[in-house]
């Protein structure tokens, strides 16, 4: 399904261009980011929901008007809630999480203090409670990975979706 590679947070690679280029929803600020602090902050995994869900809505992807659309934000809004807990509990909680919305993707990144690296559980066991966030990540996005900050402490876990068409 998914790949990871580890390019830096922020490399979309080239905008789609010219006629027949398909478009973001007329709402969305295309490169806009957006960021929210973490660190320190109890609740972060409904923090990050209700942040998303608010980004969604400013960029026009909800109120969905398709049962594409709405699942298109109910994925985005899994991988943030995936992804902010993974970083609470294996990384001494995340410390900032940012969304970016393009033609193509929207892409989350969450940043942490941690050193370890996620990874789905291999051999996926799914009747078995726990260990099934990156499974679900690497399922549901075009692509994920994890770039280490250049001062060696802790990474960034950067995952994209599709841009709802």
């Amino acid at each position: 399904m998914s790949t990871t590679r580890p390019y830096p947070p922020g490399d979309l690679g080239p905008e789609p261009g010219g006629a027949g280029a398909s478009a973001a929803p007329a709402a969305a600020p295309v490169g806009q980011i957006r960021r929210l602090r973490l660190a320190g902050t109890r609740g972060a995994v409904a923090r990050g929901r209700d942040f998303a869900r608010q980004a969604l809505h400013d960029w026009g992807w909800l109120p969905a008007a398709s049962a594409d659309r709405r699942a298109a934000a109910e994925d985005v809004l899994l991988v943030v809630s995936e992804l902010v807990t993974n970083a609470c509990l294996h990384a001494e909680g995340p410390e900032e999480l940012r969304l970016r919305c393009t033609n193509k993707v929207l892409r989350l990144e969450v940043s942490d203090l941690g050193t370890g690296s996620p990874a789905p559980r291999s051999p996926h066991r799914p009747g078995r409670p726990g260990g099934h966030g990156m499974f679900i990540v690497q399922r549901l996005c075009l692509d994920w990975g994890v770039v280490r900050n250049a001062d060696g402490t802790g990474k960034t876990v950067w995952a994209e979706l599709a841009a709802p068409s």
